[in-house]
């Protein structure tokens, strides 16, 4: 990720790992509606998405990469920042 990617806090981290069934925790009812929002989500609507929550298109966008899914649990447990 580039500088200027939002940071990745651990709780987001856990999130999101928990929206696709990889780890992390759930998150209350209401990030829960928009994470299954943005599973669903065309690109243009994820786009818009992400205007509003950084955060959640970064760790999205981190899942993508070849070890993104370990990076984000290593975020969300702790061992490290982004």
């Amino acid at each position: 990720m580039s500088t200027n990617s939002p940071t990745i806090p651990a709780n987001v981290a856990a999130h999101v790992l928990w929206s696709e069934g990889l780890g992390g925790y759930p998150a209350g009812s209401s990030t829960t509606k928009l994470l299954d929002a943005w599973a669903s989500a065309d690109d243009t609507n994820a786009a818009r998405l992400a205007a509003g929550w950084p955060e959640y298109a970064a760790a999205f966008a981190l899942m993508q990469q070849p070890d993104g899914t370990t990076r984000l649990r290593a975020i969300a447990t702790g061992e490290v920042t982004a």
